[in-house]
This record gives C-alpha cells, structure tokens and sequence, in this order.
C-alpha cells in the first residue's frame, strides 16, 4: 500500500537561494534513484520562509529504502544547516 510523506520546513532568512540549491540536489538524486518513490517534489508557500516536499512511496519498503540512502543523509544533513526549527512531518497510509 502506497505510503505517503508531508514534510513543511521553515528556513532562515536569508537562505531561500542557498536551501533551493541543496533541496534541490536531493529532489534530482531522490528522482534518478529511487525507483520505488513515486512523487519527490519541493514547493515554496506563500510565505516565502516556508517550504513542503511532498513524497509518495509505493510501499513501507521503498519509504525505508529512501531513509536509508547516502544522497538523503548527506543532503539532509546539509539542508538542515537552513532550517529555523524542526521540519513538521505528517506520514499518511493511503486509504484510496
């Protein structure tokens, strides 16, 4: 069963360029090596200090696999150098 993700970060001011750069990096890695992840994309609100990837895994397995590749930690672990707090997570399971 298809599992879901809504993660909404708040960035510092003054990063927006250098977060879209590096978010960036990790949609395009997620996208090229991920077979299992259906949907990888980052949008901006309309609060120019708010971001949301919204992701879809086709399984409890590929939502793991995901966690647990190198261009995630790596690039996770550098994007949060921009975050203004922690990201709120919502993990869905799809229903229909």
């Amino acid at each position: 069963m298809p599992r879901s993700i809504v993660a909404t970060l708040r960035i510092k001011d003054g990063m927006a360029e250098q977060f879209e750069e590096i978010a960036g990096r990790l949609v395009q890695a997620v996208r090229a090596n991920e077979p299992g992840c259906l949907l990888y994309t980052l949008s901006r609100g309309d609060d120019p200090l708010t971001y949301v990837f919204m992701e879809r895994y086709a399984d409890d397995e590929a939502l793991a696999a995901h966690r647990a590749t190198d261009h995630f930690k790596t690039i996770g672990r550098e994007m949060g150098a921009c975050l203004d707090g922690a990201p709120a997570i919502l993990r869905m399971h799809e229903i229909v």
